[in-house]
This record gives structure tokens, C-alpha cells and sequence, in this order.
């Protein structure tokens, strides 16, 4: 399928940096048709779905519940291929403790789980929490999504949960800050990242790119 036949639906539940994302695959894909919506029809017959977000997770899952976009997801990713970004990867793990415990869509096995207060790095440095700033993503397979990404890579975070307990056989990248943790997960027709592949930046342009380009398996 060329770019110019393909429609990229970009959910919107009420969060997230939505204009980014849109001019990001815009920039990666101009031929391609990309779609900011609430329309179930819309997301249903769109080629592929991009699942972002920012904030906290209770008001993400119950916008996502309220809007019935919890079924919507999930038959999405046995259609499509289909992108989670940052709040939008937390989301499809089995919960959160954010906000005092929270369940989510259940499609990871996995966690999120608060860095904590006095984290430190090997120093013996205090680290900041969020995690904010760029750092590099070890790629844990050979996945298309990583296509002419080189390895060890630098990505832009903001988040202060991460996921955890994860299985290795979905664990597509990790991430060193304070403890090593996952920083995408992968199955089938579904990628999702903690970073912020949006921002201009020419490996996370790349990671679009190859969404675009992949054919889920």
C-alpha cells in the first residue's frame, strides 16, 4: 500500500500532545492521510492507529472506557498495525499504581510502577523524577520499528512510572535510569514506546517512518 492510500488515525480521548504527533507523521509521510479523531468509524477503517499520551492514568482509562475506546483498541490491534506512545504504552499494560492502583487494558502482561523518591544512579547521584530528558533506548530484538535506528539510540522521556514485569518475549528496547526498564514492548501488530518518538529528532522521525512502513506480522 502506497503512503497515498493510507489513513492514519490518531486517537483522541481527550489527552495527549495530539498536534505533535499528527505533524510528526505528516512530516514522515506526506502522501499519507492523517486523521485526529473520537470517530469510531473513522479509527475502525483507518490503516493503522496511533495511541498516544500524556498525564495521569486514571483520567486516561476513564476517558477510554467512557469513550468505549477500550474495545476499540483492542480490536484494532488484531486488524492493524497500531503505535503506542508514552501514557499510551501504560495504558495497555495490566495496571498502574498511579493514582493509588489503577486497571488497565490488559494487552502486556506488566506494571507500571513509580520510580520512587531517592533513586540514584551509579554515582551515587540523586536522580530527578520525572525522567525527563534524552536517554538511550538498547534495542533487546531485531524488529522492523528499528530500522536505521542505531543501536543504544537517544530518545527524548517525561515519566515518572515505568513498566515493569514485563516478559522478555515482549521487551523490544530497555532503558537505564536508576533501574534498567522497559522502554517498548512489541506483539504481533502492536509497538509501543515510552519515549517521545514525535519530537524532531531524526531517529525518533525514523521510528514513525518505520510504523508507516511496517505490516505488523
Amino acid at each position: 500500500m502506497s503512503q497515498s492510500k493510507q489513513h492514519i488515525a490518531v486517537l483522541d480521548y481527550g489527552m495527549g500532545k495530539l498536534h505533535s504527533v499528527s505533524k510528526a507523521l505528516e512530516k514522515v509521510a506526506p502522501k499519507a492521510k492523517v486523521i485526529v479523531t473520537q470517530d469510531p468509524k473513522i479509527i475502525a477503517d483507518a490503516d493503522r492507529l496511533v495511541f498516544p499520551g500524556v498525564g495521569a492514568i486514571k483520567d486516561c482509562m476513564l476517558n477510554i472506557r467512557n469513550l468505549g475506546f477500550d474495545k476499540l483498541i483492542i480490536e484494532a490491534i488484531a486488524e492493524k498495525p497500531v503505535l503506542g506512545i508514552c501514557l499510551g504504552m501504560q495504558a495497555l499494560l495490566m495496571n498502574s499504581e498511579e493514582n493509588d492502583g489503577i486497571e488497565c487494558l490488559g494487552i502486556f502482561p506488566g506494571s507500571a510502577k513509580f520510580f520512587g523518591h531517592n533513586i540514584k544512579d551509579s554515582n551515587k547521584e540523586r536522580l530527578k523524577v520525572p525522567h525527563m530528558g534524552w536517554n538511550h533506548v538498547h534495542q533487546e530484538i531485531d524488529h522492523p520499528m528499528w530500522h536505521s535506528i542505531r543501536q543504544n539510540e537517544r530518545f527524548y522521556f517525561v515519566h515518572s512510572y515505568f513498566a515493569a514485569n514485563c516478559p522478555v518475549d515482549n521487551t523490544a528496547g530497555a532503558t537505564e535510569y536508576s533501574i534498567n526498564f522497559v522502554s517498548a514492548l512489541m506483539a504481533s501488530n502492536l509497538f509501543a514506546v515510552q519515549f517521545h518518538p514525535e519530537k524532531s529528532h531524526a531517529a525518533a522521525l525514523q521510528v514513525l517512518k518505520n510504523f508507516v512502513e511496517w505490516y505488523g506480522s
